[in-house]
């Protein structure tokens, strides 16, 4: 899709109402003009010498209303003056028309500018304002944080538009992290000393082919690897540990789903564990990531040093236990005893993974002198992406480097 100096793509429907098609003229330097006068809007755009007109002209009016100086939804006047009024019924007219005139990704940004920018979280607690949005992380993470002002009458369609993105998620990310994590658990689980029943001959003879002697047409296997034990009790511990500040909204949704995945794989002890300057333990809610994130408090002081005390109490097997912290860092406990603790899970063999966020918009502020710290013992901080966690999961699992990418 070709984009405009917006970022976006002005687009109408087609003949069904239904699919979103860009407006164009056949004329180059026309719809150049067009695009311009577009992006530019209001006083600014005159100097185009284009007019607009029809579906044109009702889009730069949805534009107008969030990006200018005063308009209001429902109005397509010349002056881009921003403001979306307090009105819900405007606001709910509006947001059905970005919906018409521009595709999901775009109204999406549309609606968290609209969020930022000018203060409509609070009509959010209307049931009508949420059945009219375009639901994904970011609306979600906004909605936690209102959970505790919403009203009774909003509190039932709040949930169904989070379990909608909720649903959505776990359809897009369980398969592939199920896949890769069992994949990462039987060959952790593999014997290198294997009895001769129990060796994995099409392994053994892939892993020692330089071994070859032409001489005599085979192979001698200088390394034997053997059929994990085919036991379906626990084989690994995972510890899920969410930072619940306001900034890390977006990772708490991604991790709830994730833990909620992890704790349907029988081989997979999961426990899920949230903190402010408190510590929650949300495991017995695990089998609905909705209940998790509803039980979430999103915003608050951080005290990451009691929320880790809590985690390592919790730990049986610190050989087989992987603990996850996702955390920007901003310490408001005791640095010390944070790094000590980290240091004395890694010495006893946990498996300790340091995320600065988990979501698709990279890291966010962090406290780098605290990343450093941590870097130093062994366990660096970066962000991670959804698409990433499995493979950051399964290397943590085999005992491996972890995947990080390149910025941190």
């Amino acid at each position: 899709m070709t984009t405009d100096a917006t970022g976006t793509e002005p687009m109408t429907t087609d003949a069904t109402g239904t699919e979103p098609m860009p407006t164009a003229t056949t004329d180059p330097a026309q719809e150049r003009l067009r695009r311009w006068r577009l992006v530019l809007g209001g006083d600014a755009a005159d100097g185009t010498g284009c007019t607009l007109s029809g579906q044109d002209s009702a889009m730069d009016g949805t534009l107008a209303a969030l990006y200018g100086k005063g308009d209001k939804p429902g109005q397509s006047g010349r002056d881009r003056s921003a403001g979306l009024g307090a009105s819900a019924p405007s606001v709910a007219r509006w947001l059905g028309d970005i919906r018409t005139y521009f595709p999901s990704s775009v109204v999406q940004v549309m609606q968290r500018d609209a969020i930022d920018r000018l203060g409509l979280s609070t009509l959010l607690l209307e049931p009508e304002m949420l059945e009219a949005v375009e639901a994904d992380v970011h609306l979600v993470g906004t909605l936690l944080s209102l959970n505790k002002a919403m009203p009774e009458t909003t509190k039932e369609t709040a949930r169904a538009v989070v379990r909608k993105v909720v649903e959505d998620l776990e359809k897009r990310l369980a398969t592939r992290t199920r896949a890769t994590l069992s994949g990462a658990l039987d060959r952790s689980a593999r014997i290198s000393r294997p009895r001769h029943h129990d060796i994995d001959w099409n392994r053994t003879i892939a892993a020692n082919l330089k071994h070859y002697l032409p001489e005599y047409r085979t192979i001698v296997p200088e390394r034997l690897i053997g059929y994990g034990r085919a036991s379906q009790s626990t084989k690994k511990e995972v510890i899920l540990c969410i930072d619940q500040s306001g900034s890390m909204a977006a990772s708490v949704v991604y991790a709830s789903v994730f833990g909620a995945v992890l704790a349907s794989m029988r081989t997979i002890s999961t426990r899920l564990v949230v903190f402010d300057t408190a510590v929650v333990d949300l495991t017995d809610q695990l089998d609905d990531p909705v209940n998790v994130l509803f039980g979430t408090q999103l915003g608050g002081g951080t005290d990451i040093n009691r929320a880790l005390a809590y985690c390592q109490s919790q730990i049986t097997r610190p050989a087989e236990t992987v603990v996850v912290l996702i955390s920007d860092l901003y310490e408001g406990g005791i640095r010390n005893e944070m790094l000590k603790r980290v240091a004395a899970m890694k010495a006893s063999g946990v498996q300790f993974v340091t995320l600065l966020a988990l979501s698709d918009e990279g890291a966010p502020a962090y406290d780098r002198e605290h990343a450093s710290a941590l870097a130093a013992l062994g366990a660096p901080a970066f962000a991670c992406t959804p698409d990433l966690f499995p493979e950051v999961m399964a290397a943590a699992i085999e005992k491996r480097p972890l995947p990080i990418p390149n910025a941190a």
